[in-house]
């Protein structure tokens, strides 16, 4: 990669920052956005996940796409049309909120949600590499993808006590979030002016003849077993991470506990500062798992955080309703109050400190060994996180029965994550045979 020593990348860095943060920015308002569309239609639970279930369900379409985009275009041109995407996206969802038609306004408040996925995926395929290659040396680049992985878990920390204040619990129209939306589409607009007017360096043979001749094949990819299990994993794990967040927010909205013991607080404000926290904690064990990760494998990270992880849902299932104090912060009114939640609660958000390492030790053991077949693993991956849609969607059938034993969900899947962890992850000794017959010989 040819890089000037001299040249400063400070302002393409920021732009990125910003974009880590409109990744969970953007997916982040979708869990309070659902509280609208259940009141705009009178449904059930299942509807409060549709937003979500649009999102993630694009990057089932977009996950291998957005791969061969960035190996083909490089990183500024599929930045481009990311942020291009993402602002679509966005304005779409605004235009559903000037629509009075409620059948209407719903249909295009989830195409909305489908390409603003679009946007997201495509997103997450090109910053990490991208700030690798602002960097000086490696050293640098890892540290901005820290630094980046820090403002994605603040954007998902602010969404939904943003969105949850500006709304209420009972805003039954899209536009209440209108200030989101021009936000976000600002953002947006100003990433795409910085990324064309910046010199952007390439990763080195993108575009290249002999890259674009050498084709390797997904079954080839999936010879590997620990991908092929490591991929219903980082399945499972998105539907965790979005679930666990996403019931918490609708359990204590919906609580008779927070809605009449907290006078002047609404129950969407008080339910997304805890969600919130959720995803600060998230930022927390982010922070945690880089201090420590250089010494703790991640089989070993894995198998603790997800003991952990089912100890505190089985606690908080099975625990009183018990009401402790806590901080609640009300957007509309820009107040701090001291506000009421059940006990279990925070056992659920705690778990937040579990979910945080678990993608980056789940990627290391599913493409341990798999040389050449990594970048192609990588795609993959993004394929899966379509998860993070679907089993909300599962979760909340089960609770528009009984929300407390909808989390017996993420503890099923946790058990597969603990499963896969222990037995199902390790490299089998066949791998060597096949990088060596594709001539390629990897450490197993």
């Amino acid at each position: 990669m040819a890089k000037s020593q001299n040249r400063s990348y400070a302002l393409p860095i920021a732009i990125m920052f910003a974009l880590f943060f409109m990744i969970a920015f953007v997916t982040g308002y979708q869990n309070p956005l659902g509280d609208v569309i259940k009141n705009m239609t009178g449904g059930n639970a299942v509807l409060t996940q549709l937003g979500t279930l649009a999102n993630f369900i694009a990057y089932a379409f977009m996950g291998y796409p957005a791969g061969k985009l960035l190996e083909r275009s490089g990183y500024r041109i599929t930045a481009l049309m990311a942020v291009t995407v993402g602002f679509i996206g966005v304005l779409i969802t605004y235009i559903s909120g000037m629509i009075d038609d409620t059948s209407m306004a719903l249909a295009i408040y989830l195409i909305g949600a489908f390409v603003a996925g679009f946007s997201m995926c495509m997103l997450n395929t090109v910053v990490n590499p991208m700030l690798n290659s602002l960097g000086r040396d490696q050293k640098q680049g890892n540290q901005l993808v820290q630094f980046g992985g820090t403002c994605n878990s603040l954007g998902a920390t602010l969404a939904p006590v943003i969105v949850g204040g500006l709304i209420g619990g009972t805003a039954s129209t899209i536009s209440s979030a209108n200030p989101v939306f021009f936000m976000a589409m600002g953002i947006f607009a100003l990433a795409f002016i910085v990324i064309y007017f910046s010199e952007l360096p390439e990763a080195e043979g993108f575009g290249t003849e002999q890259q674009k001749k050498e084709k390797l094949r997904i079954s080839d990819a999936l010879k590997f077993a620990n991908l092929r299990w490591g991929l219903l994993c980082i399945f499972c794990y998105v539907g965790i991470e979005v679930g666990m967040a996403n019931m918490t927010y609708q359990y204590l909205n919906n609580s008779d506990i927070v809605i009449n013991g907290n006078i002047g607080v609404t129950s969407a404000a008080i339910a997304g500062t805890v969600v919130g926290i959720y995803w600060l904690l998230m930022l927390v064990g982010r922070l945690i798992g880089g201090i420590v990760g250089g010494k703790i494998s991640s089989r070993a990270m894995m198998v603790s955080t997800t003991l952990v992880g089912i100890a505190l849902v089985l606690c908080g299932m099975y625990s009183s309703e018990t009401t402790v104090p806590f901080i609640g912060f009300d957007s509309g009114s820009m107040s701090f109050s001291v506000v009421n939640i059940p006990l279990n609660a925070i056992l659920f958000i705690a778990c937040g400190l579990c979910t945080s390492v678990q993608w980056g030790a789940t990627f290391n053991l599913a493409v341990e060994g798999l040389g050449k077949y990594t970048p192609l693993a990588s795609g993959l991956f993004m394929v899966m996180v379509c998860g993070g849609g679907i089993w909300p969607v599962v979760q909340s059938l089960i609770a528009d029965s009984n929300i407390l034993a909808s989390f017996w969900l993420p503890v099923a899947l946790w058990i597969y994550m603990l499963i896969y962890a222990v037995v199902l992850s390790k490299p089998a000794s066949s791998q060597r045979e096949i990088l060596e017959e594709d001539g390629v010989v990897a450490e197993l």
